[in-house]
C-alpha cells in the first residue's frame, strides 16, 4: 500500500462503492480532504454545518441501502456532527463518520479544541474507536465499515490529524469482503405456538404495523385476510402497509387519524408487528402481542403477554398454518365504517372551499403537492407540523419514499436529508417539506443545493410560527409563548443566494405555481405563506377547556385533513368480502 493512511482510507471507501463524503473542511481533516481531491471515484460534498453532513449521509444510506460517509474536523466540528449522527443511528442507517481529532501527542493536555470523541459519540453509534497508529487504524477502518454494514448503526472512526498523514500499512482485515447483514431471525416455535393459540382464542384481532415489516407486506396482509383483522400502522410503517390495503384503519398517536385507536381498544387481541411505537398512552395494556426481530423492543412500551422474537416475515409465515380462519367479518366491517366516518367528518372542514382562503391552508398545500409529485418521488419531512401533513396527505404507492426524523425528532432535518437523497440519483424527484422554523436553522444548506446543482424542490410551509410547539403548549393548557417568528420572505432569500424561487400567497394560483416549480430542471425553493392556526385547536373548544383534554381529546385536536385516505376507506367498504 502506497501513500498515507488518509489515502488508504479513501481508497478503501471507494472500493466499497462510496461515491460521496459529506463534510466541512478543517485543519485536522486536511489529509482526508486532500486524499479525496486525488480520488477519481469520490467527491467531496461541502455542507455548511456538520450536522447536515450526517443527516445527508443517513438519508443517502436509507435510499440506497448502502454505505454512506460523513466527516468533521476536531472539537466543534465533531460536536456539530453529533445531531445528525443521532438521527442516522436511530433510523438504522449504514453510516461511517470520520471524526478527526487534535494531534495525538496533545490529547489529554487541554489543547485547543480538545474534546473526547469516543465519549461524545458513544451513545449515537454502534462502533466508535480511535486510531492510534496507521496499522491499527487500518484494522479499525475494516471494523467500522463491517459493523455499520452489519446493521449495528452508525460507526465512528476517530482519527488524529497527524496519524492521517502516516504511511499506510497493509493489514489482512482490509482484504476481507464486507458482508451486509442479510440473515433473518427465525422465531422460537414455542413463542409462535403461544401466539397462534392467543389468535385462535380471540374473536377479534387488530394489527399495528411498523417499519420492521419491510419486505413482509404480502405476508402480513395474508394473515390479516385470514383473521379479518383491521390493519393500522405507525408513521414508520405507513409507506410499507398503507397503500392498496383493504383492511386499512389509519394511524394512532398525536399524528394519528381514522379508526386505529378504536380498533386497538376494542379488539380481543392487539398485535404490534415490527413496531416499537413509543407513545404508551395510546397503546392497550390488555392481551397484547408483539413481533419484533429486535428482542430489546419486546414489552418495553406496554404489557405484552405474547412476545415473539423473530423476523416479521418468518414469524407470520410460521403462524399462517397454525391459525384458524375467522369467517366472521363483522368486527372488521365495523372498524372500517368507523374509520370512514372519522375521516368523513373532517373532510368538509379541511377540504371544502379552501381553494380561495388566505392565508393558504397547509392541508391544501400538502394535498396538491401529493397530487403533483412523481409516483416515485422521495419526500423528506421536517419535524413538527410538516409531520402531520406528510402523515395525512402523502399517498404511498410502493414506489415513493418518505424520510423524516421519526425516532430522533429533531428540527431542520428535511433539507439536509434531501441533499443526501438526491445525491445518488439526480433524475429522481426529491421534495423537501420544510417548516420555516426548521429551514431557518440550517438555511445555509440552500447554498449546498445550489452549488452542487441538486434539483431538490424545497417547499417551505411558512406560517411564521413553531406550530407543533404552539399546539403542545395549548394541549398543556398554556398560552403559547415564544412560538411566533418574524415573517420572512424565504423566496427572496433563495433568490439572493442565486436559486430559482417563488413565493405563493394566492391559493387560486397554488396548483399552477407548484406544478411549474416541480417541472423545473434544477433546484427551486417554493415559499408558501400558510395559516399559522391550522389544526391548533377545534373552533368549539375554548382555551380554558384545553387543560382538561383527555387522550381522546388530544386526538381530536389533530383530527383534521386526510387527503386521499378517505377515498381508500370508501373503496375498502365497498369491496369488503362478505361470508
Amino acid at each position: 500500500m502506497s501513500g498515507n493512511y488518509a489515502r488508504q482510507l479513501v481508497e478503501t471507501l471507494a472500493a466499497q462503492g462510496v461515491r460521496r463524503i459529506y463534510g466541512l473542511v478543517g485543519d485536522s481533516l486536511n489529509p482526508v480532504v486532500d486524499a479525496v481531491r486525488r480520488s477519481d471515484d469520490i467527491e467531496w460534498v461541502h455542507v455548511h454545518n456538520e450536522e447536515s453532513a450526517a443527516f445527508a449521509a443517513g438519508a443517502e444510506s436509507l435510499i440506497t441501502g448502502g454505505l454512506a460517509v460523513c466527516a468533521a474536523s476536531c472539537g466543534p466540528g465533531n460536536t456539530h456532527l453529533i445531531q445528525g449522527l443521532y438521527d442516522a443511528h436511530r433510523n438504522g442507517a449504514k453510516v461511517l463518520a470520520i471524526a478527526s481529532h487534535i494531534p495525538s501527542q496533545m490529547i489529554g493536555s487541554s489543547f485547543f479544541q480538545e474534546t473526547h470523541p469516543e465519549q461524545i459519540f458513544g451513545e449515537c453509534s454502534g462502533y466508535c474507536e480511535m486510531v492510534n497508529s496507521a496499522e491499527q487504524g487500518a484494522k479499525v477502518l475494516h471494523g467500522a465499515i463491517q459493523s455499520t454494514m452489519a446493521g449495528n448503526g452508525v460507526s465512528v472512526l476517530v482519527m488524529p490529524g497527524d496519524l492521517a498523514a502516516e504511511d499506510a500499512v497493509d493489514v489482512p482485515a482490509l482484504g476481507s469482503t464486507i458482508v451486509p447483514a442479510a440473515g433473518v431471525v427465525k422465531p422460537d416455535p414455542a413463542q409462535v405456538d403461544d401466539l397462534a393459540r392467543a389468535i385462535n382464542d380471540a374473536d377479534t384481532v387488530t394489527f399495528m404495523v411498523g417499519a420492521g415489516a419491510a419486505g413482509a407486506r404480502d405476508d402480513v396482509l395474508a394473515l390479516a385476510r385470514r383473521l379479518n383483522a383491521p390493519v393500522g400502522h405507525s408513521l414508520g410503517g405507513k409507506e410499507i402497509i398503507q397503500h392498496d390495503n383493504p383492511h386499512d384503519v389509519g394511524m394512532s398517536g398525536l399524528l394519528g387519524y381514522g379508526g386505529l385507536q378504536k380498533a386497538m381498544d376494542d379488539a380481543d387481541l392487539f398485535i404490534m408487528i415490527g413496531t416499537d411505537f413509543p407513545y404508551t398512552d395510546f397503546l392497550p395494556t390488555k392481551n397484547v402481542a408483539q413481533i419484533d426481530a429486535n428482542a430489546a423492543n419486546l414489552g418495553r412500551r406496554t404489557t405484552v403477554a405474547h412476545p415473539v422474537h423473530g423476523d416479521v416475515g418468518e414469524t407470520v409465515r410460521a403462524l399462517l398454518p397454525l391459525v384458524a380462519e375467522k369467517t366472521d367479518d363483522s368486527f372488521l366491517v365495523k372498524m372500517l365504517r368507523h374509520h370512514e366516518r372519522q375521516l368523513e367528518h373532517v373532510i368538509e372542514a379541511y377540504t371544502s372551499g379552501i381553494e380561495d382562503k388566505t392565508p393558504i391552508h397547509p392541508e391544501y398545500v400538502a394535498r396538491v403537492l401529493d397530487e403533483l409529485a412523481d409516483d416515485d418521488a422521495v419526500f423528506t419531512v421536517d419535524t413538527g407540523m410538516c409531520n402531520v401533513w406528510a402523515a395525512r396527505y402523502i399517498t404511498p404507492n410502493g414506489r415513493r419514499r418518505v424520510l423524516g426524523s421519526w425516532r430522533h425528532g429533531t428540527m431542520a432535518n428535511a433539507l439536509p436529508h434531501a441533499i443526501g437523497a438526491q445525491g445518488p440519483d439526480r433524475d429522481r424527484q426529491v421534495i423537501s417539506m420544510s417548516g420555516d422554523g426548521g429551514l431557518s436553522m440550517l438555511l445555509g444548506e440552500l447554498l449546498t443545493v445550489r452549488r452542487n446543482g441538486l434539483p431538490v424542490k424545497t417547499i417551505v410551509f411558512n406560517n411564521s410560527s413553531l406550530g407543533m410547539v404552539k399546539l403542545e403548549m395549548l394541549v398543556e393548557g398554556m398560552p403559547d409563548f415564544g412560538t411566533d417568528q418574524d415573517d420572512v420572505d424565504y423566496a427572496a432569500v433563495a433568490s439572493a443566494l442565486g436559486m430559482r424561487s417563488v413565493r405563493i400567497t394566492d391559493p387560486t394560483r397554488l396548483r399552477e405555481q407548484l406544478a411549474d416549480a416541480l417541472a423545473f430542471d434544477g433546484p427551486v425553493l417554493v415559499d408558501v405563506v400558510t395559516d399559522a392556526d391550522a389544526l391548533s385547536i377545534p373552533p368549539e373548544i375554548s382555551l380554558e377547556q384545553v387543560a382538561g383534554f383527555t387522550k381522546a381529546s388530544v386526538r381530536t385536536v389533530l383530527d383534521g385533513g386526510v387527503g386521499k385516505m378517505v377515498e381508500l376507506a370508501r373503496t375498502n367498504l365497498r369491496n369488503i368480502p362478505r361470508p
